[in-house]
């Protein structure tokens, strides 16, 4: 008899493939690298370049947050195409990306749901 709160499968009940296990792993590390890198930008780089009059960490800090943005995009991407959702949810979990503290909580949601948490 198998538990019906198995990690191994989804909330809708269908087994996680490989390749959606690995699009998951791979979306959960950007999405909190990319949410650290943006409440350094908003809460560090900004305030010193404005305040300070310091911009050296917003040149180091703005382009990495861009580069990991894109990357947090194609792995959304990814994980998107292998579980099959739908296109709004794709443009919201895009747009988690941007709004400080929102990629740990979107991270947090589609791992419950997928893992079945």
């Amino acid at each position: 008899m198998t538990s019906s709160a198995d990690p191994a499968t989804s909330a809708g009940s269908q087994p996680l493939t490989p390749a959606a296990r690995g699009a998951l792993t791979r979306y959960r590390v950007i999405a909190y690298v990319v949410g650290v890198m943006l409440l350094l930008l908003l809460f560090v780089a900004m305030p010193l370049k404005y305040l300070a009059d310091n911009p050296g960490a917003m040149n180091v800090i703005g382009p990495m947050h861009g580069f990991l943005y894109v990357v947090y995009l194609l792995a959304t991407f990814d994980l998107f195409r292998r579980v099959h959702w739908s296109f709004p949810r794709l443009v919201l979990m895009a747009l988690a990306g941007t709004i400080p503290f929102l990629s740990f909580y979107a991270e947090r949601r589609t791992s419950h749901e997928l893992l079945g948490r």
